[in-house]
């Protein structure tokens, strides 16, 4: 591990758990009935369009707010819909966790209240410091640096002595070029079966959280 590594940033969807779980699915029909209602379309109609606003604006939300002024709370409403019961304790991910020196962040393009229900069935409320959502971005999503440069503004957080983990190796070009250690995750275990890889330097692929993090309080260097 970096010995001056202080601080812990992790995403929550397909980062905390798996890309595949009955979660992941509800948020992707939940996201697309959303799109569809508002403009009007089935649900091939709005997978196209979704895909359009993730492109053009980064999330569907920002999308929507500026191509159609759609309120955001009423945009995330179906976050109250979603049966979060569908996650279970990760008793090996909380232990991992509990081991990082330092202080540890949740940072999402999701809600607030979202990562809260999904952190507590999770078993991991205790374990982080502190939520960074997309409105306390201002509704300005990674990767734009005006998210990120709020993300660090709030916490204090000195980008040299971070550690961020996200499944949108998009998401961790700035970081890194910011000075941030950045470990991408994979959706899918690597054909070798081990469980993480370095890329270069201060960077790594992963798709066992759990050992990669233990990997970065062992003896050995990360």
């Amino acid at each position: 591990m970096p010995p001056d590594l202080d601080t812990w940033i992790l995403d929550l969807d397909n980062t905390l758990y798996p890309a595949g779980s009955a979660l992941a699915e509800q948020l992707t029909h939940g996201i697309l009935s959303t799109v569809a209602g508002f403009y009007d379309t089935d649900l091939v109609g709005a997978r196209r369009i979704q895909a359009e606003l993730v492109a053009e604006y980064g999330t569907s939300l920002r999308g929507a707010m500026i191509t159609r002024a759609i309120d955001p709370h009423e945009f995330l409403g179906f976050e109250r819909r979603i049966d979060y019961s569908v996650l279970t304790p990760d008793a090996t991910l909380a232990t991992a966790l509990e081991a990082l020196p330092g202080r540890r962040f949740v940072y999402t393009n999701g809600s607030v209240y979202h990562a809260e229900q999904a952190l507590e069935r999770l078993g991991l409320t205790t374990h982080f410091d502190g939520v960074f959502d997309i409105l306390a971005g201002d509704l300005i999503p990674k990767p734009y640096p005006e998210s990120l440069d709020a993300f660090l503004s709030r916490f204090a957080i000195d980008p040299t002595r971070a550690a961020m983990v996200d499944d949108l190796e998009v998401n961790l070009t700035l970081p890194h070029e910011r000075g941030m250690t950045t470990v991408w995750m994979s959706g899918e275990p690597f054909a070798d079966g081990t469980p993480y890889r370095r890329i270069a330097p201060r960077q790594w692929h992963a798709w066992d959280l759990p050992a990669l993090l233990r990997s970065m309080v062992a003896p050995a260097d990360i």
